[in-house]
């Protein structure tokens, strides 16, 4: 009888368990169906793009951008809209650059762009002899002796070995966020950075450098793949010798009032309990922020669109955060795990997109142990499966949630993973504009991270 009553009991238990699972699968398939037939992040990230444009920190696009982006979150008609002021940087890029090389008789331009809060040079530009690294340890083995008075050039490319191409892009970045301030310490009078991408072209890709407080800042630079490759063949060659003439106008303004665009549905169970989907509403000046990170700040939003429209209502308040300042300082995470410590919320998860609307794959998780992250795979991947968003890892993150972790200790950190193969190719270049995304993608996208966020609406993290 004892055996019978137990025998009951497992059966009963994964009967129930089935009911759960086919229950969530019909809800993923109702929040795929609405993210593709009745889809607006497409239409919605057109209209940021070709109306607004370009939205780096402290500009009046930004400002546009905000003000857009809290009417486009109140017309939806979510429990609560807000922004939360920041105080950002101001960098400008100025007039054009130039970048030409001096070989004998020739004069050769090169593709250049000036690194995002690098200083300008005199107003009459530099001349000066080049000499080619490829590591920040190689300026330590140089010296003084062999730097002072140079530009020093880094031509480190992309690792092709790597699968993942963000992995590519953080073994060779170091060399524009930390090469600059490294040359100057040895008296080096510029930098020039070869772009951090691995596709050939003549469009320079440009991003933060970061200086020291109290060193010596120098003009630092990109330049495109093909003027690195060109560069670097008449340096190898080496007569006629090589000089180059560098001239950039962009300065440092004082810091802007700006702010985060915050929409929020309410938790009917736990108000105070939040899951957070953000990407960030600024971009760099060179094109207009499309897949960096346009692409984010629209999934987000649809997220809670999507939500609202099937009529769904949480057990946790959910939001969709367009952080600001992403770029060139991480000043509107930072505010937002401020006030969410000060304010003492609970926060069991937050998602950040801000790899591109590429075909999704799947998401990093930071913060599970191992045994929650297999429980998560055994129950989840199943569901994402079908849709090939299953690809559930550990290791995950992003630059606008990352300070979430020290505000609020117990919470989960989670990437959103696309397909990686195509956004260094237009990552922080004139090439990043609305028509290099694919509206299917980005709706498959939204699709999968609405999905994420029901589930861990309903079941939490065992």
């Amino acid at each position: 009888m004892k055996i019978k009553f137990v025998l009951f009991l497992v059966v009963a238990f994964f009967m129930a368990i089935g009911s759960v699972n086919a229950q969530d699968s019909l809800m993923i398939r109702k929040i795929y169906d609405e993210a593709l037939v009745n889809g607006k992040c497409y239409s919605n990230l057109h209209d940021l793009c070709k109306n607004i444009g370009p939205r780096l920190s402290g500009s009046a696009n930004a400002q546009k951008a905000v003000e857009w982006g809290k009417k486009l979150m109140d017309s939806y008609g979510f429990d609560r809209v807000f922004l939360q002021e920041v105080m950002v940087p101001h960098w400008v890029r100025g007039q054009k650059e130039q970048c030409i090389i001096i070989n004998g008789k020739n004069r050769i331009p090169l593709a250049v762009t000036a690194l995002g809060m690098a200083v300008a040079t005199p107003a009459k530009g530099i001349t000066a002899d080049v000499i080619e690294v490829h590591s920040l340890k190689e300026l330590d083995t140089l010296g003084e002796a062999g730097i002072k008075g140079k530009i020093v050039f880094f031509n480190r490319p992309f690792d092709p070995r790597f699968v993942e191409t963000g992995r590519a892009y953080g073994t060779a970045g170091d060399q524009r966020f930390a090469g600059p301030a490294a040359a100057a310490k040895y008296g080096a009078v510029g930098a020039l950075v070869r772009s951090l991408t691995e596709i050939l072209d003549n469009y320079p890709h440009t991003g933060a450098t970061l200086y020291k407080k109290d060193g010596v800042n120098i003009p630092a630079a990109a330049i495109s793949t093909i003027a690195a490759d060109q560069l670097s063949a008449m340096l190898k060659k080496g007569k006629p010798a090589v000089k180059i003439y560098f001239k950039q106008s962009c300065q440092t303004l004082p810091d802007v009032l700006s702010y985060n665009v915050i929409g929020e549905l309410k938790g009917t169970g736990n108000p105070n309990k939040y899951i957070t989907v953000g990407g960030h509403l600024d971009s760099w000046d060179l094109a207009e922020g499309a897949n960096d990170d346009g692409t984010g700040v629209m999934q987000s939003l649809e997220v809670l669109r999507i939500l609202k429209a099937m009529n769904y209502h949480p057990k946790n308040s959910i939001r969709a955060v367009f952080f600001m300042n992403e770029e060139n300082g991480d000043k509107g995470g930072r505010k937002y795990a401020e006030l969410a410590a000060k304010n003492k919320e609970e926060h069991l998860a937050a998602i950040e997109t801000d790899e591109g609307g590429f075909t999704p794959r799947g998401f990093g998780f930071s913060g599970l142990s191992a045994a929650s992250l297999q429980n998560v795979k055994l129950s989840w991947k199943p569901l994402l499966e079908p849709y090939g968003a299953d690809r559930l890892i550990a290791g995950g993150g992003g630059t606008d949630i990352e300070p979430l972790k020290s505000a609020v200790p117990s919470i989960v950190i989670i990437g959103y993973l696309p397909d990686s193969q195509r956004y260094f190719d237009l990552h922080h270049s004139a090439k990043d504009v609305f028509e290099n995304v694919n509206k299917r993608e980005l709706e498959l996208g939204s699709a999968a991270i609405t999905a994420l966020v029901y589930l861990i609406d309903q079941h939490g993290f065992q």
